[in-house]
């Protein structure tokens, strides 16, 4: 199989820049583009498949350019996160029709096959608006594969899937990217991430913040310095025990509403979260109140950023 790489590659609309010099190669197995809403992801997976031509750079597939190369479809596949626009067709008219915008020899025989490789022959008769998001994520996904492509592109393929279909869809790529195919998808969530994909990319903001293995990126954003509010029976005295703990960078007290709450930083959650409870029963204090006030995936990524 051959990389699909992407060097220096930028996109902007006049004064905005959604993507900035993005560079990466994505080879066979499972791949994780993975950053919060509004990244920049979409772009990049448009840009990948050729549809989007970069304002700066390049997106190869076995060194020749995606843009304007009708022949890198023969090895590209996409199931874009938009919802499918021929309602009115049957599932199986929708990747026929795909089988034979690609002049396969048997367009029949790849069509049947690729409704099986997504488990979606009992529905196939029927007309896609009748279906569930999970079945039409199934039919956009036979589309791209019933031309069995190397590279398989996906631009957020659980938004809105029900848990079952969730695994299904798991299971599945898991699955082709075993077989050696390159299997790209995109998401902002990452428990999604992590159950199928060891190999991520991490954008924020059109930037690559990170690349690598998701284990050693997830304790990277495991061990960030992390922001709570504790409040308790005596917020005053909690907080001059917290300034000696070593997982313990600052503190400080607040009084929102006329009651009092201590503000931490941490940087070990996990050292924090075992001291916190033994502190407080050795200094005979209730912690009513433990939040972290910096938990949004923005937060994480954007640390990635900055590190």
């Amino acid at each position: 199989m051959t990389d699909l790489v992407l060097t220096d590659v930028s996109r902007w609309y006049g004064n905005v820049v959604a993507v900035n010099d993005v560079s990466m190669a994505i080879g066979p197995g499972v791949t994780g583009l993975l950053g919060p809403n509004g990244a920049g992801k979409s772009t990049l997976i448009s840009m990948m498949a050729g549809f989007l031509e970069p304002s700066a750079g390049a997106v190869t597939l076995g060194g020749a350019s995606v843009w304007r190369n009708v022949t890198a479809y023969k090895e590209l596949g996409l199931v874009p996160e938009r919802e499918v626009s021929f309602s009115y067709l049957t599932g199986r008219q929708f990747v026929a029709a795909s089988a034979e915008l690609h002049r396969l020899r048997d367009p029949r025989g790849a069509t049947q096959a690729a409704l099986e490789e997504v488990a979606l022959v009992e529905a196939a008769d029927r007309p896609i608006s009748t279906y569930s998001k999970g079945m039409r994520q199934r039919a956009k996904l036979a589309s791209a594969l019933v031309h069995e492509p190397g590279v398989l592109l996906l631009d957020e393929p659980f938004n809105g899937v029900d848990p079952r279909q969730r695994m299904h869809l798991m299971e599945l790529l898991t699955r082709m990217g075993e077989q050696g195919r390159t299997v790209l998808f995109s998401s902002h969530i990452l428990e999604e991430v992590e159950h199928i994909a060891r190999h991520v990319e991490v954008v924020v903001s059109g930037r690559h913040a990170a690349s690598g293995d998701f284990g050693a990126i997830r304790r990277l954003m495991t061990d960030r310095p992390t922001h709570y509010t504790v409040r308790s029976s005596d917020d005053r005295r909690l907080a001059a025990a917290l300034m000696g703990q070593p997982s313990v960078r600052s503190v400080a007290l607040a009084a929102p509403t006329g009651t009092e709450e201590v503000h931490v930083e941490v940087t070990d959650m996990g050292d924090f979260a075992r001291a916190l409870p033994a502190l407080a029963r050795d200094a005979g204090i209730t912690v009513r109140e433990l939040r972290p006030t910096d938990e949004s995936l923005e937060s994480v990524f954007t640390y990635l950023v900055q590190s």
